[in-house]
C-alpha cells in the first residue's frame, strides 16, 4: 500500500520499493521479479502503473526483461570508489573526455575552499569520465589560477600523470583529501552529459586537497548517476 506521507507518483513509489529490494539482495542478481499480475496485487496498482515502475528500472539499468519469460534484475556490478584509492591508478576500462579548460571566476564556495581573495580567478578543467565508454561522471577541476597559469594545468590537453604530477612538480605534493558528498535531482547540462534516466538523483562529491601544511591546491566538483556508483568509506577504530 502507498504510505500517506509520500505524495509521489504510484509507479516511483514502486519502483523505489522495487530498487530498494534489489539493492539489499532480497532480489539477487540473475533472479526473476515477481509477475505484473502479482504485483499489480501486491502493490494494490492499476497494470499500467506496474508496467511504468517496471519502465523505470529499466530504463535505469536495475532490470531487464526476456522476450515471453519475464523480468529480471541485471547481473551488474556498481562502480566502486574507494575513499582511500585516490592516488591509485583508474581501474581498467575508465578513461575521460575533456571538454573545457579555461581561466575563470571561482563560486563563492570554490573561492572559500581555496582560501583564494576576492580578485582571484581560477583555472578550470572539466572532464567527462568513460567506463566502456559510457558516461559515467562529470568532473570540475580547480586551481588557483596564480599557481597553475602558464603550467600544463591551464594548457587543452590530456596531462601526462595526471594533475597531481604537476602539483607535485610545483612544489605543492597532495598530501590529503576530504570529500564532502551529497545528493540531489540532475540539472538539465548533467541528464544529457550522463545519459541518467528520469528521476535519477546524482551524487555530489565536492573535493579539497590539501597539501601537508594544510594548504588548499585543488578544488573539484564530482557529479554522479546515483543509480551506476557507490561510494565506500573505511575508518579503522
Amino acid at each position: 500500500m502507498a504510505s500517506t506521507g509520500d505524495d509521489r507518483p504510484r509507479h516511483e513509489q514502486i519502483a523505489a520499493d522495487l530498487r530498494a529490494r534489489i539493492m539489499s539482495g532480497d532480489l539477487p542478481a540473475g533472479s526473476q521479479l515477481p509477475s505484473i499480475p502479482t504485483l499489480t496485487t501486491r502493490y494494490a496498482a492499476a497494470t499500467a502503473t506496474v508496467q511504468r515502475a517496471l519502465a523505470a528500472l529499466k530504463a535505469e539499468g536495475s532490470v531487464r526483461s526476456e522476450m515471453g519469460r519475464g523480468v529480471y534484475v541485471r547481473d551488474r556490478q556498481a562502480l566502486v570508489m574507494e575513499a582511500s584509492a585516490y592516488l591509485a591508478p583508474q581501474p581498467n576500462g575508465v578513461s575521460y573526455r575533456l571538454l573545457a579548460v579555461e581561466e575563470v571566476e571561482p563560486s563563492p564556495e570554490v573561492a572559500r575552499l581555496l582560501a583564494l581573495g576576492s580578485d582571484d580567478t581560477v583555472v578550470l578543467r572539466q572532464r567527462l569520465m568513460l567506463h566502456g565508454g559510457e558516461p559515467t561522471e562529470l568532473c570540475w577541476s580547480y586551481y588557483p589560477a596564480s599557481m597553475a597559469r602558464g603550467t600544463e594545468l591551464a594548457e587543452r590537453r590530456k596531462i601526462s600523470g595526471g594533475a597531481a604530477r604537476v602539483l607535485a612538480d610545483l612544489g605543492h605534493p597532495e598530501y590529503e583529501v576530504v570529500d564532502h558528498v551529497s545528493a540531489r535531482m540532475p540539472t538539465s547540462e548533467e541528464v544529457e552529459r550522463l545519459a541518467l534516466p528520469p528521476y535519477v538523483p546524482v551524487l555530489r562529491q565536492l573535493r579539497v586537497v590539501l597539501t601537508a601544511t594544510k594548504q588548499p591546491v585543488e578544488v573539484s566538483v564530482l557529479i554522479k548517476g546515483s543509480h551506476l556508483h557507490e561510494l565506500r568509506y573505511g575508518f579503522r577504530i
